[in-house]
Order: C-alpha cells, then structure tokens, then sequence
C-alpha cells in the first residue's frame, strides 16, 4: 500500500497542498481532498468532480537522482500506473499523449505534473491526479467525459480506489534506482509508446499555430517528450504540448 495517504474534506487544490507540505513530509505522500474549491486541469483549466464521488489527489515525489532532462520518466510512470490499475478494474485505456487517460475516445483521468528542480536534477514533483470513478453526469462542456461506473456499471469506494491506484503508481516509481536506471527509463518508455492513444494509426490534427488540419500518425515521442508526427507523404515533425491538437471523433 501507499506509505503515507493524507485526507481532506474540502482543499482549494490537491496541488496546492501537496506545495505548502512539501518540505515536511516523506517521498511519496499523498494528498487526497473529498472536494476542492480550485481543482486544476492543464492548460489552466478547472477539473469537474461532484463531491466525494471521484477521486481528486495529488502525489509528491521526491526523485533526487533523475536529471531534469529525464522528467517525463515522472509522466510515464504516473500514466502507466493509471491505466494498469484500470486493466485490473476490467477497463483498457490508453495515454493520450503527454497524459490524459482515455477509455476509447473519452477522458476519464487528467494529470497535471508540477517540477521542481535543484540543480540539474528533480528536487521533487508533485502529480496532480483527477480520475472520474462513480461521477455518472457531468455538467461542464467537456466534450468527452466518462467514469469507472459508466464503463463498468459498479460502484466503488473511493477510499480503496485510492490505496490501490497510489499502490500501482507507487510500484513503478520504487522500480526506478540509479544502478539500473538507464535499463528501467528505457523500458519505461517502450511501455508507454505502446500504450498511447492513435499509436502508428493516422488521425486527424490540427496544428495550433496555423489552424492547419492534417492527417499523420504517431511515432514516437523525441528526446524532449516532444511528440513525432509523420504524415501521409512520409515527413516528421515533432510538436510540443499546445502546439498540436486531436480532432476528436466522438
């Protein structure tokens, strides 16, 4: 189980709490909140959740031998955690890259991940973690939302949710050590090129910058995490988060 799991009735962020604690707690805290006044999403957007039906946490890390060139390996683990903790709950997801979950063509976990560097490496990073479990509607525009229940039809206690997505995202992250880190990274990694969303299948684009639509599949992510992009015509162009959007066939 997770070492140490701190509950909140109300929080104005996961986030923001995990922040003020940072420097008084262990390596792998989490911080879970029933509600929060000022949950975020990326982008600066806010995450929907009804009240105790979800789950809303944020985990902090404290990976002091991994190079701030190598935090992504933070994202990977986190969203390889996700989706191995929905196979056991009967659901197969994907990571649509950098690290929404998605079940099919619909969102069900949003991550955000906030670095903190010392030196050339991670000092610690804290994961900001919304994954809809037993919220059936939802009222905002989000396009594409879903939840464990409406995949499944059960219901579950957000509690033990909690123990045994921290446990799965916890078993990866304690993987990870310096004499074997190069091996783990790289396998790491290859688990979550296999796993993302539109993997070497072409789908629909749109390019931020210049509202171009195109067609290109996925083929891999480059040194930077940026994502590579290959066209019907054979050219590759990596984009960086907010340069590049799915056009999502719903």
């Amino acid at each position: 189980m997770a070492k140490c799991i701190k509950w909140f009735e109300i929080l104005d962020s996961t986030n923001y709490e995990a922040n003020r604690q940072m420097d008084r707690v262990e390596d792998f805290t989490v911080f879970a909140a029933r509600y929060q006044t000022n949950g975020r999403g990326q982008k600066g957007n806010t995450w929907e959740s009804a009240v105790g039906e979800n789950l809303t946490f944020s985990i902090l890390v404290k990976p002091k031998f991994i190079k701030a060139e190598d935090q992504f390996l933070i994202s990977q683990i986190t969203t390889l955690g996700i989706v191995n903790y929905l196979k056991n709950r009967g659901i197969t997801a994907s990571i649509k890259w950098p690290n929404d979950i998605y079940v099919y063509n619909r969102k069900i976990c949003g991550i955000l991940i906030e670095h903190y560097l010392g030196g050339d490496k991670l000092s610690a990073s804290i994961i900001g973690i919304g994954l809809n479990l037993n919220q059936k509607k939802f009222a905002s525009d989000a396009p594409n939302p879903t939840s464990v229940i409406n995949e499944t039809g059960k219901s579950l206690v957000v509690e033990n949710e909690l123990e045994l997505l921290a446990s799965a995202i916890e078993g990866l992250y304690n993987e990870i050590d310096v004499a074997n880190f190069e091996y783990l990274a790289k396998k790491t990694e290859a688990d979550y090129l296999s796993h993302l969303y539109h993997i070497n299948e072409f789908y629909l684009y749109e390019d931020t910058a210049t509202n171009e639509r195109f067609e290109a599949k996925i083929t891999g992510i480059d040194k930077c995490a940026c994502l590579l992009l290959e066209r019907r015509d054979g050219c590759v162009k990596s984009y960086a988060f907010k340069e590049i959007r799915y056009i999502l066939n719903l």
